[in-house]
């Protein structure tokens, strides 16, 4: 958040070195956070806007669903 914070004033100030340095740190970040760069799982299909019924998932997510859902509070 640091950095987003930094960004921010930077732009606020029209600071283009300042604007390029809180971009690399925040890419830095996210990075490191596994949000960008080389995928972490191996999927070879993005399942993503699927139904999960129509996906290789389902025989999981019936069992998980019948055992936990909904959670208890």
């Amino acid at each position: 958040m640091t950095a987003r914070r930094e960004l921010a004033a930077a732009k606020r100030a029209s600071d283009e070195a300042a604007i390029a340095a809180a971009r690399k740190t925040i890419h830095a970040a996210k990075v490191a956070l596994g949000e960008r760069g080389p995928t972490w799982w191996n999927d070879d299909t993005d399942y993503n806007r699927h139904l999960i019924k129509n996906t290789p998932y389902a025989d999981w997510w019936a069992q998980v669903s019948r055992t936990n859902w909904p959670p208890e509070t």
